[in-house]
C-alpha cells in the first residue's frame, strides 16, 4: 500500500466518522423538537461531559463556559467534592419525603443559618419555586401581623420566575403575555427609585421583593443606599423585605450572598441556582419574625430539601468555608471587568461595562445575538439578556488565561456586530 492510498483511506475514515456524529446530532435535534414542548430556543449544540471551566460537546468539540448555566455552577462542572457527596448519598438514601426527619437537611438550615442573617429555613426545587413560597410566606404573614394586607411591590425589570405569583411580580411584560389574568395585588415600581417605593407602601403593603442586582433585567445594579432606604422604609412602616438572590447569591458577587456588600440585612432571602451546582435545590431563609408566617399545612415541597439535594447544597457550602473563593472571585472579577471596559474603549457600540464580582454586563447599542452567536462558533459560552446586554457570568474558579482567550473573540464579535 503506497503512502498515498494510506492518507486517502484515512482522510475517508475521518470523513465518515463525522459523517455518524452529524447524524446523531441531526437525529437528536430533530427528536428535541417532536417530543419537547416548545419553551426554549435550543442551540444546535449537546453537550455531554464537563470539567471545570469546560464543555465538550458530542463531537468532542471543546468550548470555554462563560456563563456557567446561567449562574448556576459556580464550583464548575463535574466538581468532584459535590459528585462525591451525590454519589455517596444515592448509594445509601435519596428521599423518605417531609414527613420524617432529613439528617442532611437539618444540618444544611443551621449551617445556612450561621452564616447569614436567617434563624429558618424552607427548601424546595427551584429559584421560581422559593420566590413562590416567599411571597405565600410574607402574605400570610402579613394577615396575622398587618391586618390582612396582601399587596406586594416589586420593580421594574425585575425577573422572580414563571409560577403564577412569582411571574406576576416579575416586572417584564413580555413574560406575561398570554398568561393574564395574573395574580391580582402587586405594585410594580422603578428599580433603584427610593422616592417611588414610599410612594407606594400603604396599609395594604405586605413586602417589597428586589433583587440586590437584576440579572436578567440587564445586570443593573442599585446606587448607593438604595438597599438600606428599602430597609428603613420596610422598618418603618412595618412591612417585609425580600431579597431575590437566586442568581446573585453563592458568592456570584464576591461575598456569599450580595446583601453583604451594603449591610443590609433582609426579612425573607431566597436562593436557588448555585446553591446545589447544578443539582436542583432552592431555599427560603427568613427570620423568626418572618417565619412565623408558616404553620404545618401552610406550604409544602414534596422533595424539598431532601438526601440527595441536601448534600450536593453541604458539599457546596464546604467549598466557601476558608474564604479563599470568595476573595479570588472579588480579584479576578475586578480584572475581568477592568479588562472589558478596555475592550469597550475600542467599540462604540458598547455603551457600558458594570457588574460585582463574576456577574457583569455589557450593555450595546443594539441588539447583541450576533456576537453571542459568534463567540458560541468560537467555543465560547456566553449569553444575551435584556436583548442588548451580554451578559458574564462564568464558574467562580475562572483564571486570567480563560478571560484572556475570551477577549480577542469577543473582540471579533463586536467589531462583526458593528459591520452588521
Amino acid at each position: 500500500m503506497t503512502p498515498g492510498v494510506a492518507r486517502d483511506k484515512l482522510d475517508w475514515s475521518n470523513q465518515a466518522h463525522l459523517y455518524s456524529k452529524r447524524e446523531r446530532k441531526m437525529k437528536l435535534e430533530d427528536e428535541a423538537e417532536k417530543y419537547l414542548m416548545n419553551t426554549y430556543a435550543r442551540q444546535a449544540v449537546a453537550f455531554v461531559r464537563g470539567r471545570g471551566m469546560r464543555l465538550w460537546d458530542s463531537e468532542d468539540r471543546e468550548y470555554l463556559d462563560f456563563l456557567a448555566g446561567i449562574a448556576v455552577v459556580n464550583l464548575g462542572h463535574a466538581h468532584p467534592g459535590v459528585a462525591r457527596a451525590i454519589a455517596e448519598q444515592a448509594s445509601l438514601l435519596v428521599h423518605t419525603s417531609n414527613l420524617y426527619q432529613v439528617p442532611p437537611q437539618l444540618e444544611l438550615a443551621k449551617k445556612l443559618a450561621g452564616l447569614s442573617f436567617a434563624d429558618r429555613a424552607f427548601f424546595c426545587n427551584s429559584g421560581t419555586e422559593a420566590n413562590e413560597a416567599a411571597l405565600k410566606l410574607a402574605r400570610r404573614w402579613a394577615h396575622e401581623n398587618r391586618g390582612g394586607a396582601f399587596e406586594i411591590i416589586a420593580c421594574e425589570g425585575g425577573f422572580h420566575g414563571r409560577t403564577m405569583f412569582s411571574l406576576s411580580v416579575t416586572g417584564q411584560s413580555k413574560f406575561h403575555q398570554g398568561f393574564e389574568p395574573l395574580v391580582p395585588g402587586v405594585k410594580l415600581m422603578p428599580y433603584d427609585d427610593l422616592a417611588a417605593a414610599r410612594g407606594l407602601v400603604d396599609d395594604k403593603t405586605a413586602a417589597i421583593i428586589v433583587e440586590p442586582i437584576q440579572g436578567e433585567g440587564g445586570v443593573r445594579l442599585p446606587g448607593p443606599g438604595y438597599l438600606s432606604g428599602l430597609r428603613e422604609l420596610c422598618d418603618r412602616e412595618g412591612v417585609l423585605l425580600i431579597f431575590d438572590e437566586v442568581q446573585t447569591g453563592m458568592g456570584r458577587t464576591g461575598r456569599l450572598f450580595a446583601y453583604e456588600h451594603e449591610g443590609v440585612e433582609p426579612d425573607i432571602m431566597t436562593l436557588a441556582k448555585a446553591l446545589g451546582n447544578g443539582f436542583p435545590i432552592g431555599a427560603v431563609l427568613a427570620t423568626e419574625r418572618a417565619a412565623a408566617g408558616f404553620a404545618p399545612g401552610a406550604h409544602g415541597a414534596t422533595f424539598g430539601g431532601n438526601f440527595l439535594a441536601a448534600r450536593a447544597a453541604l458539599a457546596v457550602l464546604r467549598e466557601f468555608e476558608d474564604g479563599k473563593l470568595l476573595a479570588h472571585v472579588r480579584e479576578i472579577g475586578d480584572y475581568f471587568k477592568d479588562r472589558l471596559r478596555n475592550l469597550a474603549q475600542t467599540h462604540d457600540l458598547v455603551l457600558d461595562v458594570r457588574g460585582r464580582g463574576l456577574l457583569l454586563g455589557m450593555e450595546l447599542d443594539r441588539p447583541g445575538a450576533t456576537a453571542v452567536k459568534h463567540c458560541f462558533e468560537k467555543g465560547f459560552l456566553v449569553n444575551c439578556t435584556a436583548e442588548r446586554i451580554l451578559r458574564f457570568a462564568p464558574p467562580l474558579i475562572v483564571q486570567k488565561p480563560e478571560i484572556e482567550a475570551l477577549l480577542p473573540v469577543l473582540d471579533s464579535a463586536l467589531a462583526e456586530l458593528a459591520r452588521a
